[in-house]
């Protein structure tokens, strides 16, 4: 069983507002009005993203017997915020740490790639769902949001898995990378290139080619 210590939620959920905030400044940069508009739709592709990734390094790291705890650091969330203001976002709002003292690489590995590995699985999900809402979204606002949501949430979680993916600093590509540098070789790439997706040929164009294959 999966439980959180009561620091453990206080650090998710500053992590998880602190985050949500700057994607959308990133993305709106500081026009008022619009980030309004846009960070309940941010929220969610973050929200997920983020809270899914932590639970599965968690869970990972409890499965090989291990205490794991999500630990915020401040200095990492004054540098994400400052990066959303020049118009990207390093997401270094924190990590699962594992308490005891001199844990193998491999499980810190096994550990690391579950959190990429699980944004990666999710925006797949948003992408096939954001394909079937998309011949409903002219008769409706709701499905019209629903498939903006999900447009940003394929968006949102390629770029957080391709970040933690690179082998610096705190970032789970580090401990990936130590253990096994096929399997980071392998991550990077399928990460890299679903961000490279979102990003040039853009969520909506990809929902429309899927749906004329």
């Amino acid at each position: 069983m999966v439980e959180y210590t009561r620091n453990e939620i206080r650090d998710l959920i500053i992590s998880f507002i602190v985050l949500s905030i700057c994607f959308t400044i990133s993305t709106v940069k500081m026009n008022f009005y619009g980030a309004i508009s846009i960070l309940p739709i941010v929220t969610v592709g973050v929200g997920i993203g983020f809270m899914l990734r932590e639970l599965a390094q968690k869970f990972v790291a409890i499965k090989y017997g291990y205490n794991a705890e999500f630990k915020m650091w401040p200095l990492g969330l004054l540098i994400t915020f400052i990066s959303s203001l020049l118009g990207f976002v390093l997401a270094f709002v924190g990590s699962i740490k594992i308490d005891e003292d001199d844990v193998p690489d491999e499980i810190k590995g096994r550990t690391a790639v579950a959190g990429p590995m699980a944004n990666m699985a999710l925006a797949l999900l948003f992408i096939v769902i954001a394909t079937l809402i998309y011949p409903l979204k002219i008769h409706s606002s709701v499905f019209n949001l629903i498939f903006l949501i999900n447009t940003v949430g394929f968006s949102v979680n390629s770029f957080l898995a391709a970040f933690n993916l690179l082998p610096l600093w705190t970032l789970d590509g580090l401990n990936v990378f130590k253990w096994d540098v096929k399997i980071w070789i392998v991550t990077f790439v399928l990460a890299c290139i679903m961000l490279v997706l979102a990003t040039i040929i853009g969520a909506e164009k990809m929902v429309v080619m899927l749906i004329g294959i």
